[in-house]
C-alpha cells in the first residue's frame, strides 16, 4: 500500500528569541511503496549549526565507515565538513557558505506545514530543486549547505517534485553546548582530498602483482610449500603465482579484478588468464607446478592426444578462471616503432572485470596466478589488484552463502610445461561429471569461450557454435564473436597493416580482440536437481592445415547460493 504522507497542520511556536533548538528533517519519496524514510538533525546554538544524519544501525559495521558532521558558523560565513573514522582519524574541509555557483530564484510564497514561506527554485544537472524558507522563526537554519545561503529556516525541499525533505519537528533544547563547533576538527584537507580518503578507507584493495614480468626464461625449480606474499615464477616464466590471505568480506561487496599490462619486448597478441587454484581436493594445478604436469589427471581424445588437468574429477579441480584477457600487439614497448596519422598509441592495456560471483574463491588462503603464453625473453609486465567496493554498511559475514564448483578449463596455462592446447573438439566433445549438493539455489554456469587458429581458415576468424549438453540433452547454444576489434586500434602499435587499410588487430574474432578481456556468459541451470549430472561441450572445430591447427579455450564454473 502506498504510504500516505500526512501533513500535520501543526503550527510550531515562534521561537524568535530562543537560542537553542533541535530541528529534525524527514526525507522520503512521494508514492514509494517501501515506507523507508531517512532523518537528519540540525542542532542550533545562536548562529552555529551542527548537522548530522540520524542513523540506527544494529550489528557490526564494515571497516572504513565514517561518522560525519557538518558545522555552520553564520557569523564567519563558514561550513566545516568533518569525517571521523573508526581508526581514530578525523579530517575536515571548509568552505564559504555564501560562495557558490547555484543561483536560486524567488518564485512566490506559500504556506507549508503551517509556516509562511518564500519559495525558491533552481536547476542543477537537469534536476529541478524547489526550496521553501520561512523567516518567521527569526533565525537561519538549513539541513543542506552545499547550495549556499538562503535566509530563514528551511521547511521543505523538493527535488524533481518527488524527493521530499520536510521539517518534521523543532524543539527547544537547553542542554546543547554553547559552542557546537569543536576546537579540533582534525586534519584539514581539500574536498577532493577528503573524498579520496573516504574512498580509500571504504574500498578494500589487495595488491597481488606489482609490475611483474611474465616471459620465457629458464626458471629455477621451486620445491616445498608455497609461502605467503611471495611472487613465484613457473612454467619457464610464463606463469606468476602468489599465495595471499584475502579478507573475508560480506557478500554485498562488489569485487573486481583490475589488470594493467604492457609489452616488455613481445610484439604479438597473446592469450592471458588470471586464475585461482582451488585447493578443495587432493590434487590441484599447484602439484603440477611444483612436481610435474604428469601428476594431475589427464584424458585422451580419439587422435591419441593427451590433455592434462582440464576437467573435474574425484581427486582434482581445474583452475577457476577469473578473467581471460588478450594482450595487444606490443603496446608501450613498440610505441615508437610505427607512427600513423590520427593515432596516438596507449601506454598500456587496462582490463577490469567484475568477479563478485566467485567471492567464495576469493577469501582466506588463496593461490592466485596470471599466465601469458609467449616465447619472448622480455615478454610482458603486469600488475594485478583485487578491488572490493561495499554496497551496504553491514559487516556481518554469517550471511555469506555463495557457492561455486569449477568444472572444466582448457586454457593451457602450463603450455610451456607440456600442457596441450584444447584441440580435442575436432574429434571429441568435452564431457564432465559433477554433483550438485542439497540446498543450492540460483544455479548458473559461468562460461568463457574463445576460438583460436590464426589463419584464414582457422577458428579464430570463423564463427563456431558452442553447444552445451546437460544430462544428454542439448540445452544451450552460443556463438562467441567480437566484431568491435577496430575500436582498440590505439593499443596495437605493431599490428600488421594490410594493403586495403585494415589492420590485423581490426579483424573480428571468435570471442576476443587484441587488447581486451572476454566477458563470461551465463546459463541458467535452476531446473537441475541435487545429485549426479553430466555436462558436455561440443564445438565444430576446424581441420588442421599444414602445420597450423585450431583450438578452443573454454572454462566453466557452476555458481549459486548454498542455503
Amino acid at each position: 500500500m502506498k504510504r500516505t504522507i500526512i501533513l500535520l497542520g501543526v503550527f510550531f511556536a515562534v521561537m524568535t528569541m530562543a537560542a537553542q533548538q533541535r530541528l529534525v528533517y524527514q526525507s522520503y519519496m512521494l508514492g514509494s511503496d517501501s515506507g523507508d524514510t531517512t532523518f537528519r538533525e540540525v542542532q542550533r546554538f545562536k548562529n552555529q549549526l551542527k548537522i548530522n544524519d540520524i542513523q540506527e544501525f544494529k550489528g557490526k559495521l564494515i571497516d572504513g565507515v565514517s561518522t560525519d558532521f557538518t558545522y555552520v558558523d553564520y557569523d564567519l560565513d563558514s561550513v566545516y565538513i568533518q569525517m571521523n573514522y573508526q581508526d581514530g582519524e578525523s579530517y575536515f574541509y571548509a568552505y564559504s557558505l555564501k560562495t557558490n555557483d547555484v543561483e536560486f530564484k524567488e518564485v512566490g510564497a506559500e504556506k507549508i506545514l503551517g509556516y509562511d514561506c518564500k519559495k525558491y527554485k533552481t536547476s542543477i544537472n537537469s534536476n529541478t530543486i524547489e526550496v521553501w524558507m520561512t523567516e518567521s522563526l527569526g533565525f537561519d537554519a538549513s539541513p543542506v549547505t552545499s547550495r549556499g545561503y538562503l535566509k530563514g529556516v528551511m521547511v521543505r525541499q523538493a527535488i524533481n517534485g518527488n524527493r521530499i525533505m520536510d521539517l518534521k519537528s523543532i524543539k527547544k533544547d537547553k542542554k546543547l553546548k554553547k559552542s557546537l563547533i569543536p576546537d579540533n576538527l582534525g586534519v584539514r584537507k581539500t574536498g577532493k582530498e577528503l573524498n579520496q580518503i573516504n574512498k580509500d578507507k571504504l574500498i578494500v584493495r589487495t595488491k597481488i602483482f606489482d609490475d611483474e614480468q611474465i616471459h620465457f626464461a629458464k626458471i629455477d625449480k621451486f620445491n616445498g610449500e608455497i609461502p605467503f606474499d611471495t611472487v613465484l615464477h613457473f612454467s619457464w616464466g610464463t606463469i606468476i603465482l602468489k599465495r595471499v590471505n584475502l579478507p573475508v568480506l560480506p557478500e554485498h561487496y562488489q569485487i573486481f579484478a583490475e589488470l594493467h599490462q604492457r609489452s616488455n619486448g613481445d610484439a604479438y597478441d597473446r592469450s592471458g588468464s588470471v586464475f585461482v587454484i582451488p585447493m578443495d581436493r587432493k590434487l590441484s594445478l599447484s602439484n603440477a607446478l611444483i612436481d610435474s604436469i604428469q601428476v594431475i589427471p589427464y584424458q585422451y581424445d580419439k587422435n591419441g592426444k593427451k590433455y592434462q588437468g582440464i576437467s573435474l574429477t574425484d581427486d582434482y579441480m581445474p583452475v577457476v578462471e577469473l578473467m581471460r584477457f588478450f594482450t595487444p600487439f606490443g603496446v608501450n614497448h613498440f610505441n615508437d616503432r610505427v607512427q600513423i596519422d590520427g593515432l596516438e598509441w596507449q601506454d598500456e592495456a587496462y582490463y577490469k572485470m567484475e568477479v563478485t560471483e566467485l567471492s567464495d574463491r576469493l577469501s582466506g588462503d588463496v593461490l592466485i596466478g596470471a599466465f601469458i603464453g609467449n616465447y619472448d625473453g622480455g615478454g610482458h609486465k603486469v600488475s594485478l589488484d583485487l578491488v572490493a567496493y561495499p554496497q551496504d554498511y553491514d559487516g556481518d559475514i554469517s550471511k555469506n552463502c555463495r557457492w561455486s564448483l569449477p568444472l572444466f578449463n582448457t586454457c593451457n596455462v602450463m603450455e610451456m610445461s607440456g600442457q596441450n592446447y584444447g584441440r580435442l573438439f575436432q574429434t571429441d566433445s568435452l564431457k564432465v561429471e559433477f554433483d550438485i549438493p542439497e540446498g543450492v539455489e540460483n544455479l548458473r554456469l559461468r562460461y568463457i569461450t574463445t576460438g583460436h587458429g590464426g589463419w584464414g581458415g582457422g577458428d579464430e576468424f570463423n564463427p563456431k557454435e558452442n553447444t552445451i549438453i546437460i544430462d544428454g540433452e542439448k540445452v544451450f547454444k552460443y556463438t562467441p564473436w567480437r566484431c568491435d576489434c577496430a575500436t582498440y586500434r590505439e593499443f596495437n602499435p605493431v599490428s600488421g597493416n594490410f594493403w586495403n587499410g585494415v589492420s590485423s588487430s581490426d579483424l573480428s574474432r571468435s570471442g576476443w580482440c587484441p587488447g581486451t578481456a572476454t566477458n563470461p556468459v551465463y546459463f541458467d541451470l535452476n531446473d537441475l536437481k541435487p545429485g549426479h549430472h553430466t555436462i558436455t561441450i561440443a564445438i565444430p572445430q576446424g581441420a588442421d592445415e599444414g602445420g597450423s591447427f585450431s583450438h578452443w579455450m573454454v572454462s566453466g564454473v557452476l555458481i549459486g547460493n548454498l542455503e
